[in-house]
C-alpha cells in the first residue's frame, strides 16, 4: 500500500482527460456509491464532491482533482480490488479523503444540500 502515488492519482489532468473522467464518473458514480455506502464514513462529503464537480462555477483545477478521485473511486480496477470486503475500499477512501481535504473550501453549502437530498432519496428508494 505504500507504493500508492496519491499525488499522481489526484492530478487534475488536461481538458481531454477531464472529459473522459467526467463521463466515467457520471456513468459509474451512483452504482459505486451504492456498493461502498456501508463502509464510507463520510458519504455525504463524497456525494457533495460529486455535485461540486457538476457545478459549472467550480474552478477547473478543483473539478479536475475531484474528477480524478471520483474516477478512481468508480473504477472497478484499482490497487485494492473493491470486491474484497471492507479493505477493498481503503485505497478509494484514502484518495477521496485527500482530494476532499485539499479542495473543501470550494465545496459549497448547496453541494451539501444536494447531497443530503440525494442521500434521503436513496434511503426512501431502498426502504
Amino acid at each position: 500500500m505504500d507504493d500508492i502515488k496519491y499525488g499522481e492519482i489526484l492530478m487534475p489532468g488536461d481538458p481531454d482527460t477531464q472529459e473522459k473522467q467526467s463521463a466515467k464518473v457520471r456513468k459509474g458514480f451512483w452504482p459505486a456509491f451504492k456498493r461502498a455506502v456501508r463502509v464510507l464514513p463520510f458519504g455525504e462529503d463524497v456525494v457533495a464532491a460529486y455535485y461540486c464537480v457538476l457545478d459549472p462555477t467550480t474552478p477547473t483545477r478543483v473539478r479536475g482533482i475531484l474528477l480524478a478521485a471520483l474516477a478512481y473511486f468508480v473504477s472497478p480496477i484499482d490497487l485494492v480490488p473493491d470486491f474484497i470486503a471492507v479493505i477493498g475500499f481503503s485505497d478509494d477512501l484514502a484518495v477521496l479523503t485527500m482530494a476532499i481535504s485539499s479542495v473543501r473550501a470550494y465545496m459549497k453549502p448547496e453541494h451539501y444540500d444536494k447531497a443530503r437530498a440525494a442521500l434521503e432519496d436513496h434511503k426512501e428508494g431502498s426502504a
